[in-house]
């Protein structure tokens, strides 16, 4: 028989590696983006990626948190299997709505700040009367 504990400790660490995982990942190699995004300011694009994923662990890490309250675990091990692929499925459920809200959000405003960025440029630029550098390299 599973008792209780060993479900919601199997729960636990799956849940928060799969979170782990997921901001590391997501983090790695949204800096890329980010750094597109944000006029290849990359003291910029680094800080936000740092924000982004402090708010993904605070967001994701209190869902799985408070998940724990719900449902009754199981007195047998078939039953274990569905309330871990449920509640883990949920989690991971969170995590993609988390992550495709968050590239929204940055395709929406890091746009709209890599413009500010650019327009920036070519007005020092044109202050200082020298032609404004390209804001993609070649």
């Amino acid at each position: 028989m599973m008792t209780a504990i060993v479900i919601y400790v199997a729960y636990l660490v799956i849940s928060i590696g799969l979170t782990i995982w997921v901001a590391g990942t997501l983090s790695k190699n949204g800096e890329i983006f980010l750094i597109d995004c944000f006029g290849h300011d990359e003291k910029l694009a680094r800080s936000t990626n740092h924000l982004l994923v402090v708010g993904f662990y605070l967001v994701n890490l209190g869902f799985i948190l408070l998940a724990l309250q719900f449902g009754h675990p199981p007195d047998d091990a078939a039953g274990a299997i569905r309330f871990l692929s449920s509640k883990i499925g949920l989690s991971v459920l969170v995590l993609g709505a988390m992550h495709f809200f968050n590239m929204n959000a940055i395709a929406k405003f890091g746009r709209k700040v890599g413009t500010w960025f650019r327009e920036g440029q070519w007005a020092d630029a044109a202050m200082h009367g020298q032609p404004a550098e390209p804001a993609h390299p070649a």
